[in-house]
């Protein structure tokens, strides 16, 4: 795809590949309709984009809100009849009529249906009646961009899947993601300072809202950060406050939020499997399948596969937000709301080191392999993750918290690039090398390519004498702070 002639808005901060393929969609001269279906959790700028792109396209941007369908065609009218100058609104009967009228207008640039779900949910025929007027808009060379976006990620990831109506149809999938680690850091005015950028990270994340959510204010080096925590997240004041919450109950096929709540307590105390997860909430494992289904839709949680174990997986939450009101706010819940921020916090500190900042980390570090440079470790990543290595001879395991794997060659052992291990609290000393030596050398018996393995240490703590970066065939690299938020 080349450049675009349409030019992103400098208050749009990064998003450039977001914006390359909505420009690209909307550039795009064909005599025939073409569909896009963009998704992400809330708070990431979705709308933001898209009205920006109907802006400066001359198209036309509806957002949908919870209401019946009799509502929701009226509101839809009045949109259509703004966008034409009508001098009144059409009023249409059902879908099927307002559909028909969408198609058969004239239109400056693409149409935008924002918060699609609401219209779903209450006119379940909607997805099959644009189906077919995509279809015949074909044979009839319909010249309409339209583009369909929503927050609900179960709803949104089932259009285009298995049998549904629109499966095929679609041009463009595109999913707004939070910002990437670095570009956080950039958008908080953090880069600077790497240890900040981490603790900020760990509770906001990379989602653009919540710098809104607290009027811009962000701590200025990490001695500020607890007070910060206290103004911003744990006062009931604060619309950071309740997030974690709303992002539970917002989704739409979440029914009894309670259970569902402590399915993520129970992955944020460290219990990733599913048989841990569902003794922690007094549960059978066959049990919980649905609600860990249905989490994994909404992006609040993710499946991890252990790269050395085939059929083994572990879960961990995917938003930081939630994993710090699952460890810090909700054990304390009526403190906090009766204003006690301030010893629950100080309560909370070696938990939030333990559960939230030391996981997070590691997840960092992994983010930082995957997107490493080819000298990193003497060639692309084709997976990197986390896994368990059988010592038998030890009669233990060894979890190994950066695994950087290359691409399958057929017919060839997998090549391990890297073994790592993750401290943010502890330094890494040369018993962690040698438990990652260790563990490459049992690989290495169980067929692995491990020449050239690279033992590395991520640390946020420092490195002892006698660890740092060492070159020749046994090679040992020291990755610090700054490495992980470096250019």
């Amino acid at each position: 795809m080349g450049p675009s002639v349409i030019e992103k808005p400098s208050r749009i901060f990064d998003r450039d590949v977001e914006w390359r393929h909505l420009a690209g969609f909307a550039e795009r001269a064909i005599d025939r309709p073409q569909l896009g279906v963009i998704s992400g959790r809330r708070r990431q700028g979705k709308t933001y984009l898209l009205e920006a792109l109907t802006r400066a396209t001359g198209g036309l941007y509806f957002g949908a809100t919870q209401a019946t369908e009799a509502e929701s065609l009226l509101l839809f009218g009045e949109a259509l009849g703004a966008y034409a100058d009508a001098p009144v609104p059409p009023r249409f009967a059902g879908w099927d009529e307002a559909v028909r009228y969408l198609f058969a207008m004239p239109y400056r640039g693409p149409v935008v249906i924002d918060e699609f779900p609401y219209l779903s949910k209450a006119s379940p025929a909607l997805p099959s009646i644009l189906q077919r007027e995509i279809d015949r808009g074909v044979s009839e060379r319909t010249a309409l961009s339209l583009l369909l976006c929503g927050s609900a990620m179960s709803v949104m990831g089932g259009l285009l899947s298995g049998s549904a109506p629109l499966r095929g149809r679609a041009n463009l999938e595109l999913i707004v993601r939070p910002f990437a680690p670095r570009a956080a850091a950039a958008y908080w005015g953090v880069k600077d300072d790497a240890r900040l950028a981490v603790l900020l990270h760990a509770v906001v994340g990379g989602t653009p809202a919540y710098r809104r959510f607290v009027n811009e204010d962000a701590p200025v080096s990490p001695d500020d950060f607890d007070d910060w925590v206290l103004h911003n997240v744990l006062d009931p004041a604060s619309p950071l406050f309740r997030e974690a919450r709303y992002l539970l109950d917002e989704e739409a096929d979440v029914r009894d939020s309670a259970l569902y709540h402590s399915v993520l307590a129970a992955v944020a105390a460290g219990n990733n499997a599913r048989g841990g997860i569902a003794s922690y909430i007094g549960r059978k494992a066959a049990d919980i399948g649905h609600h860990l289904n249905v989490l994994e839709d909404c992006g609040l949680l993710r499946r991890e596969p252990d790269v050395f174990r085939s059929g083994r997986s572990r879960y961990r939450i995917a938003e930081p937000l939630v994993s710090f009101y699952q460890v810090v706010m909700r054990p304390q819940w009526g403190l906090l709301e009766s204003g006690r921020a301030e010893a629950v916090w100080s309560d909370a500190q070696a938990r939030f080191s333990a559960q939230v900042l030391g996981p997070h980390f590691e997840q960092l570090c992994r983010e930082y392999a995957m997107g490493a440079p080819e000298e990193v470790f003497g060639g692309l990543p084709g997976e990197v993750g986390t896994g368990i290595v059988a010592d038998p001879g030890r009669r233990s395991q060894l979890e190994i918290d950066v695994v950087v794997l290359a691409p399958v060659v057929p017919g060839q052992p997998r090549r391990v690039l890297s073994l790592g291990e993750a401290k943010w609290g502890e330094t890494i000393g040369t018993r962690h090398i040698e438990r990652l030596r260790r563990a490459r050398d049992l690989l290495a018996n169980r067929g692995y390519d491990t020449r050239g393995t690279v033992l590395a240490g991520y640390s946020a703590a420092g490195f002892e004498p006698g660890v740092s970066d060492s070159p020749g065939p046994d090679r040992v690299l020291a990755v610090d702070l700054d490495m992980l938020y470096r250019p």
